[in-house]
């Protein structure tokens, strides 16, 4: 009898996700679609805006671990690292577009 493998698989990327959206902001655009019945083009264009925000500051959070929060600049002073700006640039921009679309974080 054959061994049956540990199922490790990662959850299925929905299919009506924008295709350039990572899977991780794919699976959340999906989720908070379904959940607040998001499909108007309006919401479904703010939802997208909104999920781009989301994998840019995963970007910039993914090149802030790599190449920490400070860097020396060309005279070796601390400086702090342009993906920083990025992130909480991204961020706040995740939260208004979420609040535009009606939802309420604090019920979460």
């Amino acid at each position: 009898m054959a061994k049956k493998r540990a199922a490790s698989r990662k959850p299925k990327r929905p299919k009506g996700a924008p295709a350039h959206l990572s899977d991780e902001a794919a699976r959340e655009w999906d989720a908070i679609r379904v959940e607040y019945g998001i499909d108007d083009v309006a919401g479904l264009r703010l939802l997208t805006t909104a999920y781009e925000a989301f994998d840019r500051m995963r970007d910039a959070q993914a090149r802030i671990q790599e190449e920490g929060i400070t860097g020396p600049d060309r005279f070796g002073q601390l400086k702090p690292n342009p993906a920083c700006v990025i992130e909480r640039d991204s961020r706040a921009a995740l939260s208004q577009l979420i609040r535009q679309l009606g939802i309420d974080q604090e019920e979460e």
